[in-house]
């Protein structure tokens, strides 16, 4: 359902792979709500995906950008400024890749070179990115700066691997540059931890159909679809969130609270 709640707003959406993607669904509600996108991803990502036809789909330019290039962050913000005719209004960071979790390296023998790859790419190119808007003033008053996280950056998730390290150092970076885009910017940084969720990319973590099932079972409300999340992000983009800021928001169906629900108990009683 759109309620128009970005009418007029202009924004940045990073990660779009497919129509699995979060930020996939997200570009879709921006447009169904009135906002307009310029899409970006890493030229190797954007070959393996459908970015042009969404890119279509929403009337939205497509830019290429690796984020963790501070020069092509540069050329991807100025083009995009050029496009909207305006400053930026939200971003949404949807960028995640542990090559450790690719190639089935466990966490206690970690390849410390793609540990470091990942970082770079999960983490800190979050920071480039906010440096890079703060940089040159890119964001207007009232913006909004939403990145995707997840529940293992604060309880351990075995399989989760690094990325749980890259998630937690995430957040921190959410918060501390999120204080001052904040105080100097009037920009909110907001983290939202979402459900596991059976995209593409989440597909290398090992076990996800099991822990879908568990999380399913665990959560009151069920888990939380991409479209939830999509759905969510606007909300974090519009005026109705103004006064949030420097927050890890679970959008979860209430995982996160639960410490063991009826559900997995009887499956227990059962075996």
């Amino acid at each position: 359902m759109s309620y128009k709640l970005l009418e007029g707003k202009k924004g940045i959406i990073f990660g779009a792979l497919d129509s699995k993607s979060i930020a996939w669904k997200t570009a879709e509600s921006v447009y169904e709500n009135g906002g307009q996108v310029v899409l970006t991803n890493a030229p190797i990502a954007m070959r393996m995906g459908a970015i042009n036809e969404l890119g279509e789909k929403i009337n939205a330019p497509i830019i290429p950008a690796d984020a963790t290039s501070i020069d092509d962050l540069n050329e991807l913000i100025s083009k995009s400024e050029a496009h909207f005719g305006d400053k930026i209004d939200f971003v949404l960071h949807s960028i995640g890749m542990s090559v450790n979790v690719r190639k089935g390296k466990h966490y206690t023998d970690l390849n410390y070179d793609w540990l470091q790859k990942g970082w770079d790419v999960s983490a800190v190119s979050f920071h480039k990115l906010m440096q890079t808007l703060y940089k040159n003033d890119s964001m207007k008053e009232g913006g909004s700066i939403v990145a995707l996280s997840y529940i293992a950056a604060q309880r351990t998730f075995p399989n989760y691997n690094d990325m749980a390290d890259n998630k937690a150092y995430l957040e921190s970076i959410a918060r501390s540059f999120g204080y001052f885009f904040g105080k100097n910017k009037k920009v909110r940084v907001n983290t939202i931890s979402q459900s596991p969720t059976p995209t593409t990319a989440g597909q290398g973590v090992k076990g996800l159909d099991a822990f879908l099932e568990y999380a399913e079972k665990t959560s009151p409300l069920g888990n939380a679809t991409a479209k939830d999340c999509a759905d969510y992000i606007v909300a974090l983009f519009s005026d109705l969130t103004r006064k949030i800021t420097l927050q890890n928001l679970y959008n979860d169906g209430g995982f996160s609270n639960v410490g063991i629900s009826e559900e997995v108990m009887e499956y227990f009683n059962n075996l």
